[in-house]
């Protein structure tokens, strides 16, 4: 292989893992968390992060979890919530303004809470 090719594929690795680590990382989101109660519309416990979408008093938010093993080991499992269910979501909302998405760092379901991020969590 030659140089020039060599430095073109190292250059596209480097490029694509610094869009993956700002994708995954927490630099999209505020520092301070809130508390978001909703009843879920959509849930996917999908790669790369499982999702709930949720209709609150706010209007349609999406909430990002952690992978699907980390929400796995918090015991936040398929089957817990379903469609129609309300519950309380803590986290980092988006640093835009506009977007509401938020990155869970707690689900609460029936007073049980799915500690996601425990590291993260912030009470009050």
């Amino acid at each position: 292989m030659n140089r020039s090719l060599s430095l073109s594929i190292l250059a596209g690795v480097v490029l694509s893992a610094g869009t993956a680590m700002a994708h995954h990382g927490w630099s999209w989101a505020e520092a301070d968390q809130i508390d978001l109660t909703g009843k879920i519309t959509a849930i996917s416990f999908a790669p790369p992060h499982p999702t709930l979408e949720l209709d609150t008093a706010e209007g349609p938010w999406r909430i990002e979890l952690g992978n699907p093993n980390q929400t796995q080991r918090s015991g936040f499992v398929e089957g817990v919530v379903a469609v129609g269910d309300e519950v309380t979501v803590r986290g980092n909302r988006s640093l835009d303004p506009d977007e509401k998405r938020l990155k869970a760092v707690r689900v609460i379901v029936e007073g049980r809470n799915y500690d996601i991020y425990p590291s993260r969590i912030v009470t009050n």
